[in-house]
């Protein structure tokens, strides 16, 4: 499959899989499918990879494909529709992935898979931005709860269903979860780039403010999905401006994100890398953190179907806490004494005595620990 997945500019010379006899070609149709390829295979399997895959399990791979082509039509449709409603209501809105980003990429809406629309407004547009979503039918998946406001730093997106049509959007504030540090919104905005999607305008974040975004996205997920390195190595084609990406990188603390994702391209897909990258690609904790992420790679996880295996559970959060700085670690660590939500329903308290929750966090977290067992998913801390 990842030979299929190297971008060859000559197809006629592509080389000749050669399976041995009981090759489980269902098995390489469904890891297609879960690492979110399975267009990309496909077509390049009609280019004249000749192979013994059985016609069933080729049709299945083919109707599946057909069912991605109609929901990115659908999906696309939606998101022009949605940037429209925001547009009149005066509220800048940033498509971050989606089928936006598959035009943009691979300039066709089936190439790349997408289960939602993520959506970037700035933080004081959120209430407006929810509104409009629910009266234009979307349901708000309540599942943050929150105390003193800190939904606002430790949760960085709502998301919203559609049960008529099915369709999931993700309304973010922030594109990815504190301690991360990003560019304002006013100055992604400034940097934006506009382009036409179901024949209405949409804008996305400027091109190394992309690469940057899927840089990040893909590290925090482990790289599980090779669709993720993909989207490295197209946008890796593109004419980035390679010095304002290393100066942001800098700036933004995630030079060693962006050097794990060009040496997983570099290493898995052959992606080139250009010269002006070299210095990002080269970065002293790139080659360490790209060893960990084969660890998913070589796995089929899906880290939004909890619960994971233990082993799983323990890599992903090592990882997680590798991918951040030293400064962002300490950060991390100290956002602990800020109270949860779970202390406000151990320890009921009228809100203008939520401050109490501050000196009271030691004395509520031992309580809960003897006398309330602690949900998956909740305060560890």
């Amino acid at each position: 499959m990842i030979e299929l997945l190297r971008d060859k500019r000559n197809p006629g010379i592509c080389p000749e899989p050669d399976p041995s006899d009981g090759f489980d070609w269902r098995r390489f149709a469904e890891l297609a499918v879960h690492h979110r390829v399975h267009p990309i295979v496909l077509r390049r399997l009609k280019l004249g990879w000749r192979t013994d895959m059985p016609q069933h399990v080729l049709d299945r791979l083919e109707a599946q494909c057909r069912n991605n082509t109609l929901r990115m039509l659908f999906l696309s449709g939606e998101t022009g529709r949605i940037a429209c409603l925001f547009r009149d209501r005066n509220i800048r809105v940033l498509v971050l992935k989606g089928p936006a980003l598959s035009l943009d990429l691979y300039g066709d809406l089936s190439i790349r898979p997408s289960g939602d629309v993520d959506l970037l407004v700035p933080l004081a547009d959120i209430g407006e931005a929810d509104r409009l979503l629910r009266s234009n039918g979307y349901v708000k998946d309540d599942y943050i709860r929150t105390v003193l406001g800190d939904w606002r730093w430790r949760h960085h997106h709502y998301a919203f269903l559609h049960p008529e049509t099915g369709a999931k959007i993700e309304l973010h504030w922030r594109m990815h979860p504190w301690p991360a540090r990003e560019p304002s919104f006013d100055t992604l905005w400034e940097r934006r780039r506009t382009t036409m999607i179901g024949g209405r305008p949409v804008d996305l974040p400027g091109l190394e403010d992309t690469f940057l975004f899927l840089a990040a996205h893909g590290a925090r997920h482990g790289w599980s999905r090779l669709r993720w390195l993909l989207d490295i190595d197209r946008i890796v084609r593109q004419p980035l401006g390679w010095d304002r990406v290393i100066a942001e990188s800098r700036r933004l603390e995630c030079g060693h994100i962006c050097g794990q994702a060009l040496q997983l391209a570099a290493g898995l897909l052959g992606t080139p890398i250009p010269a002006g990258a070299g210095r990002a690609a080269d970065h002293p904790r790139a080659y360490g953190l790209a060893e960990e992420a084969l660890f998913y790679i070589g796995r089929v996880i899906n880290l939004h179907s909890p619960p994971l295996p233990p082993d799983v559970a323990r890599h992903h959060s090592r990882h997680l806490l590798h991918l951040m700085t030293p400064r962002q670690r300490l950060m991390y660590r100290l956002s602990y004494l800020h109270p949860y939500h779970a202390d406000a329903e151990a320890l009921p308290l009228p809100k203008s005595l939520h401050f109490l929750y501050f000196p009271l966090r030691p004395v509520i977290w031992a309580w809960r620990k003897v006398r309330v067992p602690v949900r998956s998913g909740g305060d560890s801390a």
